[in-house]
């Protein structure tokens, strides 16, 4: 009867914790996610006069990654990385972006908002221009 007990528990103690993590949903909330999944993420150089100055692009997050560190990007380049969400850890990158004097923070990724938008790609997009940033798992609606 003791093994029968043990076996019960063990049973008991693995549901709770399939419907803990169930209950960890990101940004939608009929969406789940299992495992670790990765997204490429992509910040572009959309301003259309900045030859003689790069856009600074500095990233990091405060998770293993931690610093990815800074770019130069001159108009049209692409600066991307991976990054593996786990599903027991909201993952977030914070950019900032420096054109001349000018300075602006934003989310770059965070999971719980962007692993539904950004799928079924698995691509985010970030497109800075001198009027915002503008959002896309596509490359073709922003």
């Amino acid at each position: 009867m003791k093994a029968h007990n043990i076996f019960l528990l063990i049973v008991g103690l693995a549901t709770c914790i399939t419907f803990i993590s169930l209950k960890q949903q990101p940004y939608h909330h009929n969406y789940y996610y299992f495992g670790n999944n990765v997204y490429n993420i992509h910040i572009i150089n959309g301003f259309t006069n900045n030859s003689s100055l790069p856009l600074i692009v500095w990233c990091s997050s405060d998770d293993d990654s931690g610093d990815i560190g800074g770019h130069a990007l001159q108009e049209r380049d692409d600066f991307s990385w991976s990054v593996e969400t786990k599903f027991w850890k909201n993952t977030i990158y914070l950019c900032t972006m420096k054109l001349d004097q000018k300075r602006r923070k934003f989310q770059a990724f965070h999971g719980n908002r962007d692993v539904q938008r950004c799928n079924p790609t698995k691509h985010c997009f970030w497109l800075v221009k001198e009027d915002g940033f503008y959002f896309s798992n596509d490359e073709i609606y922003w």
